[in-house]
């Protein structure tokens, strides 16, 4: 069988063809084609390190600011209240000084108002002892005949209403 003799030439060229051809495929591949996509995975590699270190930066910044706004609104909470307090403190200095001004005025109106019911009350006293001493001058002369003198009838007048 010829065909058997010819193996070892047929095959020796077809394993020297293929370890050719791999050869070649691994020069193109291994050197050419490799350090192309490496260096992509590469810089992708770097690009998505970047990204990811701007988005830390962005997240440390965007916390340092959420941190200044609280502190900056808890600043201007602390202020507000310290103006509504404040403007508390003066509405109510203010209420007691009008206050204060309203009890004058009254405490004016009402010594007035007692003074004049006093000169009114001792007005009234005078024409009361006048009146009571003409009537007592008048039932004197009138129940026993006797006649007294209105200065003795204002005097007695005034005594009883001494004792009263």
């Amino acid at each position: 069988m010829p065909q058997i003799a010819q193996i070892a030439a047929t095959y020796a060229s077809q394993i020297f063809w293929l370890l050719l051809i791999f050869g070649l495929v691994y020069l193109v591949v291994g050197l050419g084609m490799v350090p192309k996509i490496q260096g992509t995975v590469d810089a992708r590699d770097k690009q998505i390190a970047g990204d990811l270190a701007a988005a830390e930066r962005a997240h440390k910044e965007a916390d340092a600011r959420e941190e200044a706004y609280r502190a900056k609104s808890e600043a201007n909470r602390a202020e507000a209240l310290k103006l509504t307090q404040a403007a508390k403190a003066k509405g109510i200095a203010e209420s007691e000084t009008t206050l204060a001004k309203a009890d004058a005025e009254i405490a004016d109106t009402l010594s007035a108002a007692e003074a004049r019911i006093a000169a009114a009350s001792q007005a009234a006293l005078a024409d009361i002892e006048t009146v009571a001493a003409e009537a007592a001058q008048a039932m004197v002369a009138k129940l026993s005949g006797a006649a007294v003198t209105p200065a003795q009838a204002t005097h007695a007048v005034k005594a009883a209403l001494a004792n009263v």
